[in-house]
């Protein structure tokens, strides 16, 4: 590849940012929180081999000799994230909001590796994962973004419901109505997976969507990064989020802004 997309430029900044967050905080870094172990030391290692494959693995897509093998190793730790992590809480909560709308999250985010695996994926994973490489492999790709928007906007309709207008900061209080804006983003996340799912206008549908994620990260998480950890990982597991979206949008690139039906399913693949 003559260049690099910005969509993989982001995801790789975002995975190096959370390597660095993991190795400056440690035991304490909020992502793995719910590691199922219970001997601390044990714990520590773990976070710290994690922080150490994400820095690897978002240098690695950056450069051209490494991106397959770095896809090969991305793609696999993404999923071992979402079936060891989210989905027991899922399993031991069915009923939150908050669990599905995390699984969905974190599944987007597999979607994104999954995309560059497809695109990137050697002879040899062709030959053992055919139905996850090449066009299959987008395919599904798709489909699990189509499973996981509404998570998230489920989630963030239950938090409008819930929390009302207190859901939205104190600088974006002016707005009317804050719970109905946000219940909004919620509604146009279910409204793009439904749109890839039929056909209707999917590339307009997702790309809208990555925009939508992209606007939410900034205008909500970036003006809370001086408060800490907290706000620095929520901030760049959004933008992780924003960039599995967008590695999705680049697939339809190849489809009209206004395609639907059939044609609304061509596959681009880098």
């Amino acid at each position: 590849m003559a260049t690099i997309r910005l969509s993989r430029i982001l995801f790789a900044a975002a995975l190096i940012a959370l390597g660095i967050t993991g190795l400056v905080n440690g035991g304490l870094a909020l992502v793995w929180q719910a590691i199922p172990l219970h001997h601390p030391p044990d714990a520590t290692v773990i976070v710290y081999l994690c922080a150490v494959i994400e820095l690897v693995t978002g240098v690695g897509l950056l450069l051209k000799p490494t991106v397959r093998l770095t896809c090969d190793i991305v793609f696999p730790y993404m999923l071992l994230w979402v079936v060891l992590l989210e989905i027991p809480m899922v399993v031991m909560s069915p009923l939150q909001a908050d669990g599905w709308g995390g699984l969905g999250e974190i599944a987007i985010i597999a979607v994104g590796s999954w995309c560059l695996f497809a695109a990137h994926a050697g002879a040899k994973a062709g030959r053992l994962f055919p139905f996850a490489v090449g066009i299959n492999g987008i395919r599904a790709a798709r489909w699990l973004l189509i499973l996981a928007l509404p998570m998230i906007g489920v989630e963030v309709i239950v938090d409008a419901v819930q929390m009302g207008n207190a859901i939205l900061p104190s600088w974006l209080a002016w707005l009317p109505g804050p719970a109905y804006w946000a219940g909004l983003t919620g509604i146009g996340s279910i409204a793009a997976g439904l749109g890839m799912a039929f056909g209707i206008l999917p590339r307009l549908a997702v790309t809208m969507e990555a925009v939508m994620l992209g606007i939410i990260t900034v205008a909500y998480w970036a003006p809370y990064l001086h408060t800490g950890r907290t706000a620095t990982t929520a901030f760049i597991i959004s933008a992780a989020i924003t960039a599995g979206v967008w590695l999705v949008a680049d697939t339809y690139r190849s489809v009209p802004w206004l395609g639907c039906g059939r044609a609304s399913r061509n596959i681009a693949i880098d």
